[in-house]
This record gives structure tokens, sequence and C-alpha cells, in this order.
């Protein structure tokens, strides 16, 4: 199974490679007598721990604990897994599990908010990607490991957790969230005006492709089978499993590669390519991008725009471009670790970088002054804009995606409909 990027209890991991049920001999470098005489130092500091810690500790927590310490410390993304978390990870992937419905990372200390989901309580809430949460229920989690934060965060359901926020160009301020249990649907579609086909992905779990398809039918259906061109949203799209990614990108491409990814053995190098059939019979097609936009999504948007198969529309994505293997440990639980980085057709790798749009629309709300019928554009506040720390500018408002008042989508459809009224005959509308 695989899929993109780290997971949060909230909503699930970002970016998997097959699970594996052996650990590949690595090479090995340096002096094997030095590297016992570590060993044999950390087996010293293991017992004076367990003799003399002014608490008693279990064994299990102790060699968890220097696990989990070994992989955090090689990067944000690799971490230990025990056997409960590895069970909550599968199960996230069907695509319904319980929390506030947030991918997380870990920056600095804090946890990170990679992307709300839509229709969660952290959407409804207004969480925005970007934000630093300090504090669960007044508990700093700085001094916790990703997986520890979001066990604070999971808990039964109708039951409140308080997240104190840190936003850039804000005061600190606090969230109070009732947990609910998370059903994805990752794809949902409808038309604008008569003839242009909207479809957002929320997320890339099991469900995408099938969700794509019976989406696409849909609209055919809806416009009389006259549907003049697509409107593929992946804003606040966090990432999911990288087969659907591919499945994705494969739907509306007729042939070349979609995506490579390249470890630290050249012959570990993987490449993934499309087969004859563009799901929409190659429709003109604009993909919405934004700083929420991570992983699997980068995936489809870099394949797509590398082919010229759409026009990207929005701002820069987040930039989240290495892969997660996970390796599961027999009678325990499992690791994930940073294996390979992953590439776009053309070579480029995205990683902490993000993908840049064609076409910059920055996130603002079409607002109706009262006495006025007009619709005017209010842009958002802007901020820092970086595939680290995605700015206010580069996010929408998750209650705003695909509704009348959403400016990007807008942008989008006056653009096709130009595409369409210069490429053939006018579309009925």
């Amino acid at each position: 199974m695989r899929r993109l990027g780290l997971v949060a209890a909230l909503a699930g991991a970002l970016f998997i490679l097959p699970l594996r049920q052996d650990v590949d001999a690595a090479s090995t470098s340096g002096n094997t007598a030095e590297t016992y005489k570590e060993l044999n130092l950390f087996g010293d500091v293991f017992e004076k721990v367990r003799s003399d810690y002014v608490d008693d500790v279990s064994d299990d927590t102790l060699i968890e604990g220097a696990i989990n310490g070994m992989l955090t410390s090689l990067d944000a993304h690799s971490n230990y897994l025990n056997a409960k978390n590895f069970t909550d990870m599968k199960v996230q992937t069907r695509g319904e599990f319980g929390g506030l419905g947030i991918e997380v990372s870990m920056e600095n200390g804090l946890i990170k908010v990679v992307s709300p989901i839509d229709d969660t309580p952290a959407a409804r809430a207004g969480l925005k990607p970007g934000d630093l949460i300090t504090h669960l229920d007044n508990n700093p989690v700085q001094g916790m490991t990703l997986p520890e934060a979001v066990e604070k965060m999971r808990g039964p359901i109708n039951s409140d957790v308080t997240l104190r926020i840190r936003r850039a160009g804000k005061d600190p301020f606090d969230v109070k969230l009732t947990r609910a249990t998370i059903k994805i649907q990752s794809v949902r579609s409808h038309l604008e005006g008569s003839n242009i086909g909207y479809v957002r992905i929320t997320s890339f779990n099991e469900q995408t492709d099938v969700g794509l398809e019976n989406a696409m039918k849909s609209l055919k259906q809806q416009a009389g089978n006259k549907l003049a061109a697509i409107v593929l949203d992946l804003r606040n799209n966090p990432g999911g499993l990288l087969d659907q990614a591919v499945a994705v990108s494969d739907a509306f491409l007729d042939k070349g590669e979609i995506v490579s990814t390249r470890g630290r053995r050249p012959d570990d190098a993987q490449r993934y390519n499309a087969h004859p059939g563009d799901i929409s019979g190659g429709l003109p097609m604009v993909v919405l991008i934004n700083g929420g936009s991570a992983s699997a999504s980068e995936i489809v948007a870099g394949a797509l725009q590398d082919h010229h198969r759409g026009i990207l529309l929005g701002t820069r994505s987040f930039g989240k471009g290495s892969v997660q293997t996970i390796i599961p440990l027999p009678g325990h639980g499992a690791m994930r670790l940073t294996t390979a980085r992953y590439y776009t057709p053309s070579g480029r790798s995205i990683q902490a970088k993000g993908i840049d749009p064609d076409i910059i629309v920055e996130a603002a709300k079409i607002e109706h002054p009262a006495g006025d019928t007009s619709a005017v554009a209010k842009k958002s506040e802007e901020g820092k804009d970086d595939a680290e720390s995605p700015s206010d500018q580069a996010t929408v408002d998750p209650t705003v995606i695909g509704t009348a008042d959403d400016y990007q989508l807008a942008r989008a459809v006056d653009m096709l409909r130009g595409i369409t009224l210069f490429s053939g005959p006018r579309a009925e509308n």
C-alpha cells in the first residue's frame, strides 16, 4: 500500500510505498568494532535509566522511545509506529477514522497543520495550512513526538479538545473542537453553469479512483453529453496513496511518465507511466492548487503540468516530495523511513520547493456589498510565501471552496469558457 507524507491520526499519512515484510540488508560503512562500542554505550545508558531514573519506566517504553528518537533524528517524516498506531494508520487509508480532520506534521517541536479536510471539525473551525499547534488542552506539545501529540488529539466521539494556534500575523488563540468520526468522501463534483465540470479531490484514499470515474460519468450525464471543460480542484488536499495519485494522473493522460521515485541506490528507482485513454476525452482542464496541496496532489499537478495537459492556477503548493516506506516489524509495529524522493516527468524534485502554478491567483473571497449586486474580490491578507510555511494568501477558507464565493474557481471557470469559446462551437448555457 502506498501513501504520501506524514500520518496524523486525524487525517492519514501522505506517502507510503509497499508494505515490506523484510528489511533490505543495508550497505555497511565504518568500523564494525566501533559500531559495537556505540551499541554497548546504548546498553549502559539503558541499564542506568532502568536502575536510577526517578520513576519506574517499563523496558518497552524505553526501547520504543530509543527507536523513535533514532528515526525522528533523521528527518521530520521518519518515525516508529507501535502496534496500535500501525493499526490506526492502516484503518485511515480506507477513508474512515475518528478525530478532528487535519493532516499534520512536526516542525521545530510544534505540530504544523498541512491541511484541514473538508467537512470535518477542523475545517469548520477555520484551521488553515501552516497553522502551528502549540498546546493541547493547555498542555504544551513541545517535547512530544508526533504520534504522542496525535494520540492526545484523538478521543471519544463528541468529546472536546482545545488547540492553541499560532498563525502568522496574529496573536495566539484557542480553538475548541469536538471530535467526530471522520468519513472522507474523497471526490465531489458539480456543474458550473451547464457545461463546465467541477471535480474536487480532498484526499487520495482507496476510494479516489472509483470516485473520480463516477464523478465524470455523472457530470457528462448532467451536461447532456455536452461537457466542455473540467476544473480539477486539489486545493487543501494534503495527499494520500501514491497508487491513487498515479491513477488520477493516468485518467487524464494518454501516455508518458507520471512520476518517478529515486532512492539511495540507483536500482531502487521506479517509474510510473500512463496508459492510453483520457477519461475526459481531452477536454480543456484547469487544475487548482495552493499551499495546502501536498504530496500526492503535487504528483498529479506536476504530471499534468509537465505534459501540458492542464493549466495550473492558484498559488505555490506545499513542497512535500519525500517517500516514506512503511516496514512492518513482526510482533511489534512498524517503522516509517524516508527512502526516496519523487520527481515529476521533467525531472523536477519539489521537495521543500513546491510546484508553481502557470497562473498565480491568490486566495480571495467574493463579497456582495449591501445594495450592490456586483461581485468584488477581496484579497486575503498577505504573508510569507514559501513551501515550508504556506501563507494565508496561499490558502483559501475551506468553507468557500467550490461555492459561488470562490474567487479562484471563478477565475478558472472564466478561463475555460474563453478557451472553449475560441476552440470550437459555442457551448449551450
